[in-house]
């Protein structure tokens, strides 16, 4: 059972932006932050091209993989593509999700699918200035930390906000989507 709050909320006290010592290149999810007025921090870790794993990005960043989250690419029978974000040590349920849509069924996209629908590469998905405004859904497990990450859209950057921020941002549905590896 992930552990509420594990990261320390001070972190959002203002928007992160970079300094002249900062490597961080803002991408545009961080951008569109921006315009909503939205607290976050830009975290860089170094890319495994062979483990893009929420597991070993939450290493990376200094978080447990609970409070790392992935965004999966799926397309449901009814409704067709959404975005599922759900906590890096869970799996998608494919089930809970297509009730939540409202689908009968939802699969995930094959990977060549993904950069042409979303505009990202794998590992660097995510529901930020998406290339098209596709449903989202984020498991109700998110609303137990004070903060999470997700992909700023870029591997090897990830965005630190609250988890309340980001379902507003990105107009998402919260729901039972995940399921224990």
């Amino acid at each position: 059972m992930p552990t509420a709050g594990v990261a320390d909320a001070s972190l959002l006290t203002a928007r992160a932006r970079p300094s002249d010592n900062d490597h961080t290149m803002k991408t545009n999810a961080a951008r569109a932050l921006d315009t909503l007025g939205v607290r976050y921090e830009l975290r860089d870790y170094e890319v495994d091209p062979d483990d893009l794993s929420a597991e070993s990005v939450a290493a990376k960043v200094g978080l447990p993989a609970e409070q790392v989250w992935k965004t999966l690419v799926a397309r449901g029978d009814r409704r067709g593509v959404c975005l599922a974000v759900v906590p890096g040590n869970a799996a998608l349920d494919l089930r809970a999700l297509a009730k939540l849509s409202g689908d009968g069924r939802v699969e995930t996209v094959p990977l060549k699918d993904v950069q042409p629908l979303t505009g990202y590469v794998r590992g660097g998905v995510t529901a930020l200035a998406c290339k098209k405004a596709y449903p989202v859904y984020v498991d109700e497990l998110a609303q137990l930390f004070d903060v999470i990450s997700v992909s700023a859209g870029v591997r090897g950057t990830q965005i630190l906000l609250a988890p309340g921020d980001y379902v507003r941002a990105v107009r998402a549905t919260l729901g039972p989507i995940s399921r224990e590896k």
